[in-house]
């Protein structure tokens, strides 16, 4: 059992060394001015920074249809701050000749995505991302981290067997229950809000150009 004494004697020190403390940096001397300027200077210079790295980083993303992306990760001729943007945003992002990204985290009228409404993502015919490679659509958590769910389905593309309409188009339903009818093409949304992820590999020309454009994600609920 603590000592009641010694509690006290505790609380004793740990208030003069912090009483010390306040006491030192409330003498002005050439060394405190040098000590505090350098912490205050520091933390202006951190917050400036992220600040100008943020804005940065959504200067070079374009949205279309509720789709962000950018064409700017990874080329040697960026800038340093450039650079610090993608590093913060798009870590270890490819070059887009090696594929690009899209994200999504709102429906066709501007709402965040949730799993209380229903989507449908709807390519027409020929519609796909242009690509030599592959692409796929994934699903998240409105933080970017996947999430479980009945059939541990977590992204479709193009080695998913896709269900065609009629027409050749494809439809790609985005809920949290499973669209009946419709399983080969349902990609499971997780309780609450959520993201999407679209990646084309090897992007074909429209998609370098900026002319390609996703369709938007349609809340039919």
């Amino acid at each position: 059992m603590t000592n009641p004494n010694m509690k006290q004697i505790f609380r004793s020190q740990s208030f003069n060394r912090v009483s010390g403390f306040f006491a030192f940096i409330s003498r002005r001397t050439t060394f405190t001015d040098l000590v505090q300027g350098i912490i205050v200077g520091a933390v202006l210079a951190f917050i400036t920074a992220t600040l100008i790295i943020t804005a940065e980083a959504r200067s070079v993303y374009t949205t279309v249809n509720g789709w962000s992306t950018t064409l700017q990760a990874g080329k040697p001729g960026n800038s340093i701050l450039l650079r610090a943007a993608m590093a913060k945003v798009l870590p270890a992002a490819n070059l887009a000749e090696e594929a690009v990204y899209w994200t999504a985290t709102n429906d066709n009228t501007g709402q965040k995505l949730n799993s209380q409404h229903d989507y449908v993502l709807h390519f027409p015919p020929g519609g796909l991302p242009p690509n030599d490679a592959f692409w796929s659509l994934t699903m998240s958590d409105a933080k970017g981290v996947l999430a479980g769910n009945p059939i541990d389905r977590y992204s479709l593309g193009d080695r998913s067997g896709l269900v065609l309409n009629a027409d050749g188009s494809i439809d790609i339903y985005i809920q949290n229950t499973a669209p009946a009818g419709h399983e080969a093409n349902w990609l499971p949304a997780p309780a609450g809000s959520f993201m999407l992820w679209l990646r084309a590999h090897q992007p074909g020309e429209s998609v370098l150009d900026g002319k390609y454009q996703v369709p938007p994600v349609v809340d039919v609920k």
